[in-house]
């Protein structure tokens, strides 16, 4: 696969830097507030080196074997975030490659990155995957189970709860995703208010390429953009 030409590469960082820009002005956010997480599926180490180099500085992968074998190859520097579903089987690998795990979506997929975080003396940073929309597809916990899971977290000594990421439907029209977006930042505040969330509950994870503008105007920290800045690369 080739790499993309820095020249297109760069024009789609900017373009997707400059839609958060609008997105933050239009619900009066400052976009120093939100994060952009470059999701790196399929994408070479070259052009992740490069997209670097333009100034990003956080990526994610899907699946922790392909973190194992492109993390490597990719010039040093970069953060690296977990936003695919994590096999308890893999945590003890996922540990040392990941500063955050977005997708932490049930409570014994909490006890083993407690277990093994506590086993490797690191501190695991992590976001509760809530599942706003109830699709059966998706991982996630119920917004009903999301208070008994942030008070087993905070309990946890090797476990620093951040905060909550969702998935929406996939839809041609982005509006469709408010709704799940709004019910996460809903879910957030009442959990902040009612638990004892910790001093790192800061970061709502949501939006993808064809929505994370909406998911702004509702309140994301990290939008998660893969194809918008590396389709065809």
């Amino acid at each position: 696969m080739e790499v993309c030409s820095l020249t297109d590469l760069e024009t789609r960082i900017h373009a997707v830097r400059e839609r958060i820009n609008a997105a933050c002005f239009r619900a009066g956010r400052k976009p120093e507030e939100v994060t952009l997480v470059a999701v790196t599926k399929t994408v070479t180490p070259e052009t992740v080196s490069e997209a670097y180099r333009l100034g990003i500085e956080v990526f994610a992968e899907n699946r922790v074997q392909e973190a194992i074998e492109k993390v490597p190859q990719v010039c040093p520097g970069p953060q690296w975030h977990l936003i695919g579903h994590l096999q308890s089987n893999k945590v003890k690998k996922a540990l040392p490659l990941f500063r955050m795990i977005h997708s932490v979506d049930s409570l014994s997929l909490l006890e083993t990155l407690q277990r093994e975080a506590a086993a490797q003396e690191f501190m695991a940073q992590v976001l509760l995957e809530v599942n706003v929309s109830g699709e059966a597809s998706k991982y996630g916990f119920r917004p009903d189970q999301t208070a008994s899971a942030v008070r087993a977290a905070t309990a946890m000594e090797n476990i620093r709860l951040c905060g909550l990421m969702t998935m929406a439907p996939y839809s041609d029209h982005p509006e469709n995703a408010r709704p799940v977006f709004r019910g996460l930042k809903q879910l957030f505040g009442q959990l902040h208010t009612q638990e004892a969330t910790g001093p790192f509950w800061r970061e709502l994870s949501m939006g993808m390429s064809n929505d994370f503008e909406v998911a702004i105007e509702e309140g994301a920290t990290m939008v998660r953009v893969g194809s918008a800045i590396f389709n065809g690369c």
